[in-house]
């Protein structure tokens, strides 16, 4: 059974930094594509940044995440890290990871693809 954890979310002022992980688990194989997302209050879900779990060729942001976002990995961990630098009050939000055998980082659009596996997610806040 697959299983998606994502911790490292917290209360963190404006300008400060955080790392976000999501620990995979359940894989037959380690190829596998691994996104993180965010719902902000009274939004929807947004893509934020997603990769494959071997090939570095996958690797996307969206235009809203580039620059002050960075995706990550451990193979032997088979953990992604989400590091977020500057943060903002708008970036206030619930942060998920979901996971899928298929590679849905194959694409600029991956976040418009179903996601087989989701974590509960992790809460940011971002507020002085």
């Amino acid at each position: 059974q697959v299983q998606v954890a994502e911790s490292g979310g917290g209360l963190v002022q404006p300008g400060g930094s955080l790392r976000l992980s999501c620990a995979v688990s359940g894989f037959t194989s380690d190829d596998f594509a691994i996104g993180w997302f965010r719902r902000a209050p009274g939004k929807g879900r947004e893509g934020v940044a997603c990769m494959h779990s071997t090939n570095d060729d996958f690797l996307y942001y969206t235009d809203s995440t580039k620059g002050r976002f960075t995706i990550s990995r451990d193979s032997a961990k088979n953990t992604v890290y989400l590091q977020i630098s500057s943060l903002e009050p708008e970036d206030t939000a619930v942060y998920y990871c979901a996971t899928d055998a298929r590679n849905r980082c194959a694409h600029e659009r991956w976040y418009t693809w179903l996601w087989d596996y989701w974590g509960q997610g992790t809460q940011v806040t971002v507020s002085s």
